[in-house]
């Protein structure tokens, strides 16, 4: 098998990634299609030491609002850091599961804030165990540690997560009065999906999930006192539950009736059994198709069969899910190139890794992030954002074309220097600059307008006035296009 060809490295770092640095096309040039997939998903074999780059020449910046940059406590930086961590991680995959999970699991920071506090809330949403005094790993950090885990230890991982307990009302789920939204949406839309589940079955696992609450140890003098998950057995509701679906795999619907004191085992068994259900296998199938090969046409249901027969053949193992799907003729298709709407933060550090960020600072990103739909660590509802073509509003597309003219312009200089190359008559320019910012298929008519914004001043020399002139705005024209919101 021979070496990717770059056409396929920008379309596999699209997908699994926030498009292609320089330095990663120069990595990936040198692998088979399967050395390349293997690479991404076995990420564990490359430093995760992004981090340690912030705030050092040749990266992205971020900016402090508040004294020291501490994402563990601020939102803003935060967000600054998981944009960071998009644009420079060695380990693109990673952070693309992430962002994948956020959405399934999506939980907002500001009924966690607003619960709790704004710097309470970043904590459980985004700080590290080895930079908390309490040693809270938040939400995303966790998402992050098991981004290509087992999906059942996924389940367990979410339903004791601090940040879900407030998010969907847990810490308050007692014996007497069951709550009935994280029972709800682990069926709908964490696992098997609707339809494949009853009312009573709602109210059921409520019951099951009684007990699960939170905990405050530690010391507030310095600064260690923190929520984290406890079973308070005291307040689990033990009698037998029954279910419309299998829990065991003798058959059995019913969790039997246990003691409080072993009654946390029936949150286990029932997240082992909706990890087990044929029904979640299918749907995150599903949903993986949406997300890695394409929006348009219905869901090639083939396909769905093939990588749910993976998650259950593997026991969940959502890395040989993954390495599956990216291996699927379905994804090297030329039918699913472009075939995705980006989302805004993968419109963002995309354009960022193409245009350049020297002097730039993440922080500039965030209002245009708001302005596009999407503002990380706070999807809208429990739903997660609607994707697809819900995300062009006119205001919307109007804010990426007004982001790429401001990375392009704070690029000006860098961006006329590396064009020099290329100066020595519109059309190399054009096609340099078309061949750099990769997008779907444009048709003549598009091809020949950029190529009139080029010739428009009149006669080209290719000086360096001129290109600090022309080239800003041609990047802008293209990475503002509609062609280009395609990954």
């Amino acid at each position: 098998m021979s070496a990717v060809p770059d056409s396929e490295i920008e379309h596999l770092l699209r997908r699994a990634g926030f498009g292609a640095r320089a330095d990663e096309l120069a990595l990936f040039r040198n692998m088979t299609t399967s050395q390349a997939v293997d690479y991404l998903v076995n990420y564990e074999q490359v430093p995760d030491d992004v981090d340690s780059h912030i705030g050092q020449t040749g990266y992205v910046g971020v900016n402090t609002t508040n004294g020291a940059f501490a994402p563990q406590s601020n939102i803003v930086d935060s967000r600054q850091r998981w944009l960071f961590r998009m644009l420079h991680s060695n380990r693109p995959l990673q952070e693309k599961m992430t962002l994948f999970w956020h959405n399934h699991f999506a939980t907002g920071y500001t009924k966690i804030a607003g619960a709790l506090s704004a710097s309470e809330g970043a904590r459980y949403m985004a700080a590290k165990a080895s930079e908390d005094p309490g040693q809270v790993r938040g939400q995303i950090e966790m998402l992050r540690d098991n981004a290509l885990g087992n999906f059942q230890d996924l389940l367990v991982n979410i339903a004791k997560d601090t940040a879900m307990l407030v998010w969907l009302d847990g810490r308050s789920n007692t014996k007497n009065m069951p709550q009935e939204n994280f029972g709800r949406e682990v069926m709908e839309l964490f696992t098997m999906g609707v339809g494949n589940y009853t009312e009573p079955d709602v109210y059921a696992a409520a019951r099951v999930f009684t007990g699960w609450n939170l905990a405050r140890p530690g010391s507030a003098t310095d600064g260690s006192q923190h929520y984290e998950f406890v079973y308070n057995a005291g307040q689990h509701e033990t009698s037998a539950k029954t279910f419309s679906f299998p829990i065991y795999t003798n058959g059995s619907p019913t969790i039997p009736a246990r003691p409080a004191s072993a009654g946390m085992q029936d949150g286990l068994d029932f997240l082992a059994a909706l990890a087990a259900n044929p029904n979640t296998g299918r749907y995150l199938a599903t949903k993986l198709y949406r997300f890695f090969i394409s929006e348009s046409g219905a869901v090639d249901a083939g396909w769905v069969n093939t990588i749910a027969l993976v998650y259950q053949q593997t026991h969940y193992d959502m890395r040989q899910v993954v390495r599956a799907v990216l291996l699927s003729p379905q994804f090297w298709n030329s039918d699913a190139y472009f075939a995705r709407y980006s989302w805004p933060a993968e419109f963002v550090v995309r354009a960022t890794k193409d245009i350049g960020w020297n002097g730039f600072s993440m922080f500039n990103a965030l209002t245009p992030l708001s302005n596009m739909g999407q503002v990380l660590y706070d999807p809208p509802d429990v739903s997660g954002w609607d994707l697809g073509q819900s995300w062009f509003s006119t205001g919307a597309m109007l804010a990426r074309m007004n982001f790429a003219s401001t990375v392009a312009g704070n690029q000006k200089f860098a961006l006329a220097t590396a064009a020099q190359p290329y100066s020595k008559s519109p059309e190399t320019l054009l096609n340099w600059v078309l061949d750099s910012l990769q997008t779907a298929p444009m048709t003549s008519a598009v091809v020949g307008e950029l190529d009139n914004y080029l010739r428009a001043t009149g006669a080209w020399s290719g000086s360096a006035a001129q290109l600090q002139a022309k080239v800003p705005g041609l990047v802008h024209l293209v990475a503002g296009s509609s062609e280009y919101q395609l990954v």
